[in-house]
Parts: C-alpha cells; sequence; structure tokens
C-alpha cells in the first residue's frame, strides 16, 4: 500500500511538473523556462549550436542562454535635460549567444504602448496651421504638464573599443556623458566659462578614446532590418575646441571621420559628409494661397496612411508619396493629383484634453526614412512589439570590416563591459543601466 501510495504521488507530481513546463513553453512572449539573474551584472552569452533566426520570434535555443533582468532608470542629471522622466524605470531582460561567426542577443522590454512615430505633424483647427507635437513632455512655469511628448522607442548599447577609453571599466555609458561640465565661451571678450545647463553631449576624454553606440532607433535602420551602427570620440578634445558640453558632441555615423577643423569659434571640428541615410525631415516652407506668409507644412504624405514614418521609396516615382505643392490659408494641402482637407473631422487633429490627449490617426509623419548603409549597417535586427513588450534579436559579427576602430571588436571572447539605454516614448530622456559585464561561455 505504501509503495502504491508513493507512486500515486510521484505520477501527480510529474504530471505538474510537465503542466507547468508546457505552460512555461507557450506563454505570449514564448520565452521556454530560462535561468533569471535578478539585480546582477553579468551578462553570460552561451555557444550556440545552431544560430537564431531573426524575426522577433523566440526560438527554443533561447532556452539554454541564461537571462539578465535589469531596470535601467532615467537619472537626474541635475541641469533639467530629463525633467518630467526622472525616476522612471523600464524592466527588461537581456539574453546572449555566440558561435565562432557571430554574436547575438535577446532583448524584451516591458512597454505597453508601441510608439514610432516621432514629433508628428497635426492641425492646429483654430489657428489654422499645420505644426509639430514635440518629442517630450513640455511643462508651464508651475510645473503642470501642458502637453504629452511624442517621441519614439528605442534601445541602446555602449561598447568599449580596444579598450581604448579607461574609464568605461567602472562608469560604462557615464564615462563619457558630460552633462555638467562648463565649457570656454569664445562668443564673449575676454572669453569665459559658461556652465552647460542644457546640454547632455557625448564626447570622449582622449583623442584616442572611442565607444562603439548601437541604436534600435526606428527612424535609423528599424524599418529595414538593422540597429544603426555609430560611435563615440574626442570630438577634437578641449585642446581643439575648448568647448567641452558645448559644441563637442562626439557621437558620429559609423564611417564618418574629422577631415579638419574650423577656424572661427567655435572651433569645432569637421567631419566627411555623410551620404543620405537613416532618416530626414519631412518639411517644408510654403506661402499660404501662395501669396501670404510663409508656414511649415509637411513636404510629403501618403493620402488616408496611418503610418508611424514615411520610406524613403514612397517618395520616388512608384512611390505612393504625394508631395505638397500648396498650402491654404485654412490648412487645405494640395498635390498634384488632389488635396487634403484637415477641417473635414478630425484625424488630422488633437483630440480632447490638450495636457493628455492623443492625436487623430492620420496625423502625419514628421520623418522620411531610408536604409542606414555601410559601416552603420554592421549590426542586423528584428524588433517586433507584442501588445506588451519590445521584442529585439540582434546580430553581429565577432569582428566587424571595419578599419577605423569604430567597432568593437568580440572575437578575442574576453570580457566586456557595456551599458544599456532605453528611451520610452522620447527622443531624448532615457533609462540607463551602467556597469554590465559581457561573459562568454567557452
Amino acid at each position: 500500500m505504501k509503495l502504491l501510495q508513493s507512486k500515486t504521488i510521484w505520477v501527480i507530481s510529474t504530471f505538474i511538473l510537465l503542466t507547468g513546463y508546457w505552460a512555461s513553453c507557450t506563454k505570449d512572449d514564448q520565452i521556454l523556462d530560462v535561468p533569471v539573474v535578478l539585480n546582477g551584472t553579468e551578462l553570460f552569452s552561451t555557444l550556440a549550436t545552431t544560430a537564431p533566426t531573426l524575426d522577433g520570434t523566440i526560438d527554443a535555443q533561447w532556452a539554454n542562454a541564461p537571462k539578465l533582468a535589469v531596470s535601467p532608470a532615467v537619472p537626474d542629471p541635475g541641469n533639467n535635460l530629463f525633467t518630467g522622466y526622472i525616476g522612471q524605470t523600464y524592466p527588461l531582460t537581456i539574453q546572449s549567444m555566440y558561435d565562432n561567426q557571430n554574436v547575438y542577443f535577446l532583448v524584451e522590454v516591458k512597454d505597453n504602448e508601441k510608439n514610432l512615430k516621432t514629433s508628428p505633424w497635426y492641425f492646429d483647427a483654430t489657428a489654422k496651421l499645420w505644426a509639430k507635437e514635440p518629442t517630450a513632455r513640455t511643462f508651464d512655469a508651475s510645473g503642470v504638464m501642458t502637453r504629452e511628448g511624442f517621441g519614439i522607442d528605442q534601445f541602446a548599447m555602449l561598447w568599449n573599443i580596444d579598450n581604448s577609453t579607461p574609464k568605461f571599466a567602472s562608469q560604462t555609458c557615464y564615462a563619457s556623458c558630460h552633462v555638467f561640465t562648463p565649457y570656454l565661451n569664445y562668443a564673449v571678450t575676454p572669453p569665459a566659462m559658461k556652465s552647460n545647463a542644457s546640454s547632455g553631449n557625448h564626447y570622449t576624454n582622449g583623442a584616442s578614446e572611442k565607444i562603439d553606440m548601437w541604436w534600435a532607433h526606428p527612424s535609423r535602420g528599424l524599418a529595414y532590418g538593422n540597429m544603426d551602427d555609430e560611435y563615440q570620440d574626442w570630438a577634437g578634445g578641449p585642446n581643439v575646441t575648448s568647448l567641452v558640453g558645448g559644441s563637442g558632441n562626439g557621437r558620429h555615423f559609423d564611417d564618418l571621420v574629422v577631415n579638419g577643423a574650423s577656424t572661427t569659434w567655435p572651433y569645432a571640428p569637421t567631419y566627411t559628409a555623410d551620404a543620405t541615410q537613416g532618416s530626414f525631415n519631412n518639411t517644408q516652407n510654403l506661402k499660404l494661397d501662395g501669396i501670404g506668409a510663409t508656414v511649415a507644412v509637411p513636404m510629403w504624405i501618403i493620402p488616408n496612411s496611418t503610418s508611424d514614418y514615411i520610406k524613403v521609396a514612397d517618395t520616388i516615382a512608384g512611390g505612393t508619396a504625394v508631395k505638397i505643392i500648396g498650402v491654404s490659408s485654412l490648412g487645405v494641402l494640395t498635390y498634384a493629383t488632389g488635396s487634403l482637407d484637415p477641417n473635414v473631422g478630425n484625424d488630422y487633429q488633437r483630440l480632447g484634453n490638450i495636457a493628455t490627449s492623443g492625436i487623430g490617426t492620420k496625423c502625419v509623419p514628421s520623418v522620411i526614412v531610408s536604409p542606414v548603409l555601410n559601416g552603420r549597417a554592421d549590426i542586423k535586427m528584428a524588433a517586433i512589439h507584442t501588445g506588451s513588450s519590445w521584442i529585439y534579436e540582434i546580430k553581429r559579427a565577432l569582428k566587424t570590416a571595419d578599419v577605423l576602430k569604430q567597432d568593437v571588436d568580440f572575437s578575442s571572447l574576453q570580457d566586456f563591459p557595456f551599458g544599456v539605454a532605453y528611451f520610452n516614448k522620447s527622443n531624448y530622456q532615457h533609462g540607463i543601466k551602467p556597469n554590465l559585464v559581457l561573459k562568454f561561455k567557452k
């Protein structure tokens, strides 16, 4: 009898465990049972027997990769740069695998909203003018929010290139963020030090220091299956610009290099020209009724579209976008084969309460997006929004073809410090998680 009872208990226990395992394998986010490290700093990359498919669907082999769970938090730089977002946290998990050619990352960010339309055009029915929504929350003098921000969801990672930036080992993201540093202002006589009150420029601390920046940017690459591969450098440094925190912005797209320096204030370095890629503003200036005041309006629209952006292919022959060639004093936009009257219905207008309302479903995107190219396209990515979270699947060669020292080289399989950031419906304000380490499990 005792033996029968023991067997019965064993069978029931096994059934419960198998049922629990099956349920964990069929959740909406498709994650299998994976060890999760909470509040840790080490991300272990496991050797993959089969490469994951980059499609936003979580393949079964990710079950062998431990999860690192972190919550990037929006800091207070002390200069009002992140006002309205300070203290917010964005829980996410990271996993990694590698093979003899590539390293892979799977990132899941809890986010109930999908935000890909940055600063969209809307029609002000009172002023009878077209305008753009703010990219971040705005506030009045009393600190009361007057308008919700219309930025985008973004994920980013920073890496030390060839261990060239000494501070990165201990500070990661903060090693190049110079939000407090004053600069020498040559616009006054005699030149005087000026506090850096409204800038968050990134640049390194020495001429040989470089940081690799990966950016899942909806307007730069995401629409075409890439992260935007960028880098940070000294931007000429204080000895050249004497403008630490002023124009000393060391963030650049891959493939761009210094090719000189300006000869007048602010003495900033100049860089090689960037090919037309990534994104550009969907903006132009036209006269009301062809003879009145000059106003800003969209350059291109896709009639009746609800899309988050317009692809550059839609603006050329055979594309679905049409170019705006006129605007009336009532805000009616005209194009070669028709017109758009934003006064009919509210599809192009703000809705309800000004501070917290949304916008009409057809408000026009403010950017035209095109593929990133060459060095900017080194990082492949698929990103999908499930309704409750973002899933990013990322792939990059362990060693790229880079000869300009603008990419981190993982081929040594040593430990690599890194930091991550998440932008929640914001183009600038973001949560940061520094001091993480990628470790390859041999």
